[in-house]
């Protein structure tokens, strides 16, 4: 019996490394994207480099993953820019659009036809904790993450007559490279204190539940944002 194939946006680190591991753990051919031409995603994956902030790059890219069999598809890559509205640039705040909700709905839109045709697919798209909560100076990075939680309800009811399960995993704070580059150690400490478990995630967690998803133990869960935060959006 031929391996389920999955493609994983983003996958050359962070959650999408994460998740991308625990696919190839599970038995499935994975393939992941970045945006380095010579990047690559965990050993045993294949790699597509694709800029997703490129509209019509993003489209070519999605025809040639059309023409291909995919059993899941993760979208996960994503992209933010923090700062307040009087001062911030609409160009970043497109770009921001694209990557983050055009190209997921461009890649859905490749391989839904597909996957409905086969009675059968898995779907995730990765939002944020800021899908249903925010801060402020948020507002572009909240908007993409809330339309592709609504984006994600309305492909669930779509295709859940062929047994194609949609969903979406809204990961809190992450333990990764960038966020420690971004915060600092000291900078962790004080978004940990702020989690009622009073630590960030591992990416290992998020990429849990994702492979839970696509799997075939899940038969009946669609049209859901599942947040996984420690409890922060709880208080």
């Amino acid at each position: 019996m031929p391996l389920k194939k999955a493609l994983v946006t983003g996958g050359t680190r962070g959650i999408g490394f994460a998740i991308a591991e625990a696919l190839l753990k599970a038995g499935y051919e994975v393939s992941v994207t970045g945006t380095d031409p010579s990047g690559k995603g965990p050993k045993g994956s294949s790699y597509f480099a694709c800029d997703f902030s490129d509209l019509s790059v993003m489209e070519k890219f999605a025809k040639e993953i059309a023409e291909m069999k995919w059993d899941v598809l993760v979208n996960n890559a994503g992209i933010n820019k923090v700062g307040p509205i009087p001062d911030y640039n609409p160009k970043d705040f497109e770009t921001i659009q694209q990557v983050n909700l055009t190209a997921p709905f461009l890649l859905c839109q490749a391989v839904l036809p597909g996957m409905c045709q086969r009675r059968y697919g898995r779907i995730v798209n990765i939002t944020s904790l800021f899908s249903v909560v925010s801060r402020e100076g948020r507002f572009a990075y909240s908007a993409s993450k809330s339309g592709l939680a609504g984006m994600t309800r309305a492909l669930a009811l779509e295709a859940a007559k062929d047994n194609v399960l949609i969903n979406c995993v809204a990961p809190g704070f992450i333990d990764t490279d960038l966020s420690q580059h971004v915060l600092g150690e000291k900078g962790m400490q004080e978004v940990a204190l702020k989690i009622p478990m009073k630590r960030l995630a591992k990416p290992s967690e998020i990429a849990a539940w994702v492979r839970f998803l696509v799997s075939d133990e899940n038969t009946y869960m669609t049209g859901q944002n599942i947040v996984i935060d420690g409890g922060y959006t709880c208080e």
